[in-house]
């Protein structure tokens, strides 16, 4: 009697703890100066179906992933990001839903205050003019902070990213708000020349990134394209449209891309970076690993 083994799922060397999903690049804000994405209100979900977030979701945590991100644009604007959210839960997956929390409604509270959810943001300035000149929309400041106050409220883990975009942009002050409100998990971080901040440059430079990309952490985009990091958006590595996680990670053009970019300079710094903050694990700032002088605030 012949008998047949089903194949195991191993877990590639590469498998990430950490995978950031961008499930739409719809955002209610205009960051001009420094959105990776180039997300803004015009701009649409993508080309992955809801389908195809769930199965690459499964994916994720049969290779052993532990983490996801979900991330935008503002995630929670796309139709199914509680079904995301659930089906993530449901497979053993923790959830962070980085969100500029402009607007939450009223049953957001409740998912987000699930086992396994925490909350990542980005806060610019302590002051409404600060923040808004940031983000390009007016009203922002107050409405991400008193979102910020109500998550503390409630219980709920909230990350926080202070990127210095502009001069004078009071960095210092912003972290300062927020430790009065009670917040612990603040990074700062510096523009990268990704994205909006790339404008101008002749091609996006992987010297301006961490040096963690593809270590621990990759992206799918929302057309599918796999790359080593939502910040390494320019250095697509595959697609999940027609193969698996595990393929991609397993494939040789993966390792071209790991082997591309630059090793980081500064140990420890774990693979937690959040899209907008970049920020290492535990505090502090990853810097670029060569070759690029960031951008600072006053």
């Amino acid at each position: 009697m012949t008998v047949t083994l089903e194949p195991s799922v191993a877990k590639p060397p590469t498998a990430p703890g950490l995978l950031e999903l961008e499930i739409t690049r719809r955002c209610q804000s205009t960051c001009q100066s420094h959105c990776y994405a180039k997300a803004g209100p015009r701009q649409g979900h993508g080309t992955m179906t809801t389908d195809e977030w769930k199965r690459v979701i499964s994916e994720a945590a049969t290779i052993g992933t532990e983490r996801i991100q979900l991330f935008g644009g503002e995630p929670t604007l796309h139709s199914d990001f509680a079904e995301l959210v659930e089906h993530a839960l449901s497979s053993g997956l923790e959830v962070i839903v980085y969100s500029n929390l402009f607007r939450v409604r009223a049953d957001r509270w409740e998912l987000f205050s699930r086992p396994g959810v925490s909350l990542a943001t980005s806060y610019y300035a302590d002051t409404d003019d600060g923040h808004d000149q940031v983000t390009g929309r007016t009203g922002s400041h107050a409405a991400t902070r008193a979102n910020i106050i109500e998550a503390h409220r409630r219980g709920i883990r909230v990350r926080v990213g202070i990127v210095g975009v502009l001069a004078g942009q009071r960095v210092a002050e912003a972290r300062a708000d927020l430790q009065s409100l009670g917040i612990t998990d603040i990074h700062t971080d510096r523009v990268r020349a990704v994205g909006n901040a790339a404008e101008g440059a002749a091609l996006p430079s992987t010297s301006a990134l961490c040096g963690r990309c593809a270590n621990g952490i990759a992206a799918v985009l929302s057309d599918g394209t796999v790359t080593p990091c939502v910040l390494g958006r320019f250095l697509p590595a595959g697609r999940v449209q027609g193969n698996t996680l595990q393929g991609v990670f397993s494939s040789p053009s993966w390792r071209r891309v790991a082997a591309s970019i630059p090793a980081s300079r500064r140990d420890p710094c774990g693979p937690d970076c959040g899209p907008n903050d970049d920020s290492c694990k535990g505090g502090g700032t990853c810097d670029p690993a060569s070759g690029f002088t960031p951008t600072t605030a006053d």
